[in-house]
């Protein structure tokens, strides 16, 4: 059995290896899917050509791929669990390979069916767990050394724009010093997933924690460049803010879901509760799908019905 990178090293046929370059453009520019997506998307194809490529003894044509059956579709996912991926991304690649195949019939390339017929594998269902609001405070309070060292004002003005404004890690990185929160400019303008954009307010608390880091860096800020800076001058990668967020699990006894992603939840679940409507809270965290947005509202379950209650005109 061949392990995930020697799956990756495995060449392609010419005419396989244009077609799913085709295909992941035509999911960039015209399906609107976002660069990690892609990236999985590629991996979990060429992970499958791979597979193929073992049992055929040579790289798949896509003549090749018109004749698989059932069995080697199903001999696929069994590797890759048998190789400890977890269900999520089988499901993930079982996605990808039938968007692949419905785009190489519709192209006239290849016909081959037989992927439709496989289940998706089930995923465990996951709620998200959100911090009090108690703790949630505590987590962005930044605290007196703050006002002195840099690092702590740097990691405190990212943790409060994904609990004060629901951003990604990914989207609160991505700032640019000139776009960043003064108090002149109290919305940004974020791309999110998909490259989709939205406005995004922020609150005074937000701008003065943003304000305080911008006082405190020692590095010039070129305004085109990331507004989030490393301890070397560099953009500020994701990681040191999860680091700071395991040591405020220890200061603070948080529990180990308190991540930085779940200060987004957090932040959605307090609006709820305070009675913000469904559909404001989708825009501001930028979701494609109400039912994505859904999600959030399990955790406050007696809030949602409160409203169906005091609205549903058969209540």
């Amino acid at each position: 059995m061949l392990d995930d990178s020697a799956e990756l090293e495995l060449p392609l046929s010419a005419d396989t290896e244009r077609a799913v370059a085709a295909w992941l453009a035509h999911l960039q520019h015209e399906r609107g899917h976002a660069d990690k997506t892609l990236e999985a998307y590629a991996r979990d194809v060429r992970q499958f050509l791979g597979f193929v490529g073992q049992q055929l003894g040579y790289a798949p044509c896509l003549a090749d791929l018109a004749k698989l059956d059932l069995k080697t579709f199903r001999g696929f996912l069994a590797s890759r669990r048998r190789l400890g991926t977890v269900s999520r991304s089988l499901a993930r690649s079982l996605s990808a390979l039938r968007q692949l195949f419905r785009w190489l019939e519709a192209q006239k390339l290849v016909e081959n069916r037989k992927i439709m017929q496989l289940a998706m594998p089930k995923v465990p269902h996951s709620v998200p767990k959100p911090l009090t609001v108690g703790k949630a405070a505590g987590v962005v309070d930044a605290g007196p050394g703050a006002e002195l060292d840099w690092v702590l004002a740097r990691d405190a003005a990212v943790l409060m724009l994904l609990y004060g404004s629901g951003l990604r890690i990914a989207e609160a990185l991505s700032i640019r010093t000139k776009d960043a929160p003064t108090p002149d400019r109290d919305v940004l303008r974020i791309k999110g997933k998909g490259g989709k954009e939205r406005l995004v307010p922020v609150l005074p608390v937000v701008r003065d924690a943003v304000a305080r880091y911008v006082k405190l860096c020692p590095y010039p800020l070129d305004p085109a460049e990331p507004l989030f800076r490393g301890a070397k001058g560099g953009p500020l990668s994701p990681r040191l803010i999860q680091l700071a967020m395991e040591r405020l699990r220890e200061a603070l006894d948080l529990p180990a879901t308190a991540t930085p992603h779940a200060l987004r939840h957090s932040f959605a679940t307090h609006l709820l509760s305070a009675g913000g409507d469904l559909r404001q809270i989708q825009e501001l965290l930028g979701h494609a799908s109400l039912s994505t947005t859904q999600a959030y509202t399990e955790v406050d379950r007696d809030r949602l019905l409160a409203v169906y209650d005091a609205a549903h005109p058969r209540s």
